[in-house]
């Protein structure tokens, strides 16, 4: 193992929990709970080889988190109660016992539900249709619906939802550490868009109206769990249905919104993007896991986006983040850290991994 390949395997403490390395798998919807939202055996054994591979973190699918606007595909997992949180916990125990911690990533779809069993209809910040189309391989069709507008008792509800389910997710299933999903496209990144809420109350309009949804939940999530738990917000400009979407604000946008996360005690920040190196916005500027390290200091930085080239991984670390999370080199490799320490050869990620359907295929476990 080079000397810059070493800084991929310094430990590292996040609020308290020692992780033992810079290497984390991304949270991957894979659609392969049962049809009531329970995780499975598969599950158990796909998020132990990670553990098993070397990672110091694994995160979970994206878990839904009421049983009312929240799900967002088919054979998604939830958290939404006593039964789908016990559920989940052989696979928390599976991660902590090959010694990674276990992260349980919690998100509400919103307006870009494309399958829920507890209601027929979606919604979002405002009345307005997403863009694109919904996806193939987690079993989508045509484009997305027409949201209603989320009202304030329902907003309440879904900040209840994420609180609820955080503290299943820790005292039930046995997770380490929390992860707000607030990027994607997804409920609270329709919030922080522009162009998906047009809502003139406190809700809307400047970016701090726009990223209060995401700062309430992860306060309602604190109050909710120990105060030694971890918690943490996900957070991207690109969408699964507008890839390239970027802040209208730029840097200005990128300081209120790391810096609000940063003031309401976000323990960690994990900014994804399509390539996470790349300036965020002007050429030449600095990347999205620099901005978050300038405006949220004492939060630990988890970037993600073609990181699984190490070179790239290990630059990283020296533009503002703290643990590198890979996703499709994790697929291709849930040994990876125990490849780079051994220094064998990277399997490239093969695309039929996560067709025609993504659910776990049992050609990956034996992997």
């Amino acid at each position: 193992m080079d000397i810059g390949t070493s800084a991929l395997f310094a430990p590292i403490v996040i609020k308290g929990h020692a992780v033992k390395n810079r290497l984390a798998v991304a949270p991957m919807t894979r659609i392969t709970a049962t049809e009531d939202g329970r995780a499975t055996e598969t599950m158990t054994r796909y998020y132990e080889r990670f553990a098993r591979g070397g990672f110091g973190m694994v995160s979970t699918d994206g878990t839904y988190t009421d049983q009312a606007f929240s799900q967002g595909y088919v054979h998604q997992p939830g958290m939404t109660d006593q039964a789908q949180a016990k559920a989940w916990k052989p696979v928390a125990n599976s991660i902590r016992a090959q010694g990674a911690l276990a992260i349980a990533q919690l998100m509400h779809a919103g307006a870009i539900s494309q399958g829920n069993r507890f209601r027929d209809g979606t919604i979002g910040p405002s009345a307005i249709q997403p863009k694109g189309e919904q996806m193939k391989f987690y079993h989508g069709k045509d484009r997305y619906a027409l949201p209603a507008v989320i009202t304030e008792e329902q907003i309440a509800d879904a900040i209840t939802g994420f609180a609820d389910s955080a503290a299943r997710a820790i005292e039930v299933a046995g997770f380490d550490a929390i992860e707000i999903h607030g990027a994607n496209g997804y409920l609270l990144d329709q919030f922080l868009t522009a162009y998906s809420n047009h809502r003139a109350d406190r809700w809307g309009g400047v970016t701090e109206n726009r990223v209060r949804l995401i700062v309430e939940t992860l306060k309602a999530v604190r109050a909710k769990v120990s105060a030694t738990v971890p918690i943490g917000v996900r957070i991207s400009q690109g969408k699964v249905n507008d890839y390239n979407h970027k802040w209208a604000g730029a840097e200005s946008d990128a300081e209120i919104i790391f810096g609000s996360l940063g003031d309401a005690g976000a323990d960690f920040i994990h900014v994804t993007e399509f390539e996470a190196w790349r300036p965020a916005f002007a050429e030449g500027g600095p990347s999205l896991m620099r901005l978050a390290k300038r405006y949220a200091p004492k939060a630990k930085i988890l970037a993600n986006g073609g990181l699984h080239n190490i070179e790239q991984a290990v630059a990283a670390l020296d533009d503002g983040a703290d643990i590198v999370t890979i996703g499709r080199g994790a697929l291709a490799n849930p040994d990876l850290p125990r490849r780079l320490s051994e220094r064998s050869a990277l399997k490239e990620f093969d695309p039929a991994i996560l067709g025609p359907i993504a659910d776990i295929k049992e050609t990956e476990l034996a992997m």
